[in-house]
């Protein structure tokens, strides 16, 4: 046996793995700037009628 030093052979091309959608959850939609605006004027909302209720009336 020759003295050569051991190669390894060139990995064959491989395609790139598809990517993967995760699945979006409540999280997600509660990070979204026009919801939260939303739900913050829902609230203030219902904020003022509960402090009209308890200190007007």
């Amino acid at each position: 046996m020759p003295d050569t030093p051991h190669t390894v052979p060139p990995l064959p091309a491989q395609a790139p793995a598809p990517v993967v959608e995760e699945p979006r959850g409540c999280l997600f939609a509660l990070s979204q700037p026009p919801l939260m605006i939303f739900l913050g004027v829902i609230g203030t909302l219902l904020l003022l009628a509960a402090v009209h209720d308890l200190f007007m009336l």
